[in-house]
């Protein structure tokens, strides 16, 4: 198991000791940290399909109010 030293703000160092007393700071942060990690990867994910949306939408050609319309009416009694 590896150490991490981070420096945080004295005021946030004590909310954190407040909010997580009696518990395993360790297993807290090893938490959090893995969430953040998650987080991260779905952010990632989420980007790249919106760039692919977004670049699909420029290869697609324009389709008219009035060809919408036609093809959803089509078919129906």
């Amino acid at each position: 198991m590896a150490t991490v030293n981070f420096s945080v703000p004295d005021d946030v160092k004590e909310a954190f000791n407040q909010a997580f007393q009696g518990e395993n700071k360790s297993a807290v942060l090893t938490r959090l940290m893995r969430q953040a990690v998650e987080e991260r990867i779905r952010q990632t994910r989420r980007q790249r399909v919106i760039e692919e949306i977004l670049k699909l939408r420029k290869e697609t050609p324009a389709v008219s109010d009035k060809d919408i319309r036609r093809a959803r009416t089509t078919g129906r009694p």
